[in-house]
């Protein structure tokens, strides 16, 4: 074999091999999450990179609007919802892969206010005339947002603060309405406090129904094998922990 067909061979195995290389380190599966999950899967989307060399691309958002788009067919590799209804809606409608579900996290609300108000504290503040607006995400398709609804009609203050409430689309732009000064106080998701300077009341759980989270693989998925690793890697010790870290609680 003369030199240079040595070298021609050569060179196209290397091309070879740096293709496959290529191909292994550039994994990607794309994770549709609820907004209250955007610190705390952002963190578990980078361990797990680090530990699989498989990046995470994620898509935040309200839950309920997250699930009209994979219900519409958005190629989503897992859907990590604010609410177990929503996966479940997702199951019956035949949008997920069957026994994908599991539930990951239970979340709390907080109640929150913004820098200039000292001085209120409690339930009661948010009648105070110094609250002009409160923020929460929309009941009507997010699941922080529609317990947010529950406390206040627990509290009974629900109809008094009608003029008061601002609907954000999703429960981190309720967060940021009242961390710009947009909104005076609001109804926000404990796991969006975590390297927040903002004063906070954890609120009751028992003003509302549980906040239980739950995940699933979309059917649309062409990475079943690695968005299941990924569930898995939620679920598993090191996922819990940083879960935790956030405060969301175990189921």
């Amino acid at each position: 074999m003369n030199k240079s067909l040595t070298v021609m061979i050569f060179l196209a195995l290397f091309s070879i091999i740096g293709c496959a290389n290529e191909e292994e380190a550039t994994k990607t599966i794309y994770v549709a999450a609820a907004s209250d999950l955007y610190h705390a899967l952002t963190e578990i989307g980078e361990e797990f990179a680090k530990e699989t060399n498989v990046d995470v691309v994620f898509t935040f958002g309200s839950t309920g609007l997250l699930t009209q788009q994979i219900l519409e067919g958005a190629p989503f590799d897992l859907f990590a919802a604010a609410h177990e209804s929503y996966i479940d809606q997702l199951n019956e409608s035949g949008a997920i892969v069957l026994d994908s579900k599991q539930v990951y996290a239970i979340g709390r609300n907080v109640l929150v206010y913004s820098e200039g108000d000292t001085q209120l504290e409690g339930e009661q503040s948010l009648t105070d005339p110094d609250i002009q607006t409160i923020a929460i995400a929309n009941p009507e398709h997010a699941p922080y947002g529609k317990a947010a609804k529950e406390t206040l009609e627990s509290w009974g203050l629900w109809e008094e603060l009608q003029d008061k409430l601002v609907y954000a689309e999703n429960i981190r732009q309720a967060y940021q309405y009242v961390e710009s000064g947009n909104a005076d106080a609001g109804i926000i998701a404990l796991a969006l406090m975590n390297e927040s300077e903002l004063r906070y009341d954890l609120i009751d759980e028992k003003t509302h129904n549980q906040i239980v989270q739950a995940l699933g693989i979309p059917s649309t998925s062409e990475n079943l094998e690695l968005s299941q690793q990924f569930a898995e890697y939620m679920v598993s010790k090191k996922g819990r922990e940083i879960l935790s870290e956030y405060g969301f609680e175990a189921p």
